[in-house]
């Protein structure tokens, strides 16, 4: 199983977007708690795929035709670092 941790201003990210978002969300961390990052690539819908530029590092998948899950997995391990769920907006915030 994998771990999943979430940036603290995820839940208002979420609370924002539409309640189809949120559903496919869910859905999102459960096929990454089951099978991780490889199972997202599995499942074309999500198009999961690596990050250039400023985003170098981390990996975005589709949650619908505009929004996107940002995040990392570090050193291999098993846990997954959720950054936002954005728009479509690839503008890296510090």
């Amino acid at each position: 199983m994998w771990e999943i941790f979430e940036h603290k201003r995820l839940d208002k990210q979420l609370a924002k977007a539409p309640l189809e978002i949120q559903k496919r969300y869910e859905k999102w961390k459960d096929v990454v708690a089951i099978s991780g990052p490889s199972g997202l690539q599995l499942i074309k819908g999500f198009r999961d795929e690596a990050l250039s530029g400023n985003w170098k590092g981390f990996r975005s998948s589709r949650l619908n035709q505009q929004y996107r899950v940002i995040y990392s997995v570090e050193n291999g391990q098993m846990y997954v670092q959720v950054v936002e769920v954005t728009p479509h907006d690839y503008r890296r915030r510090s």
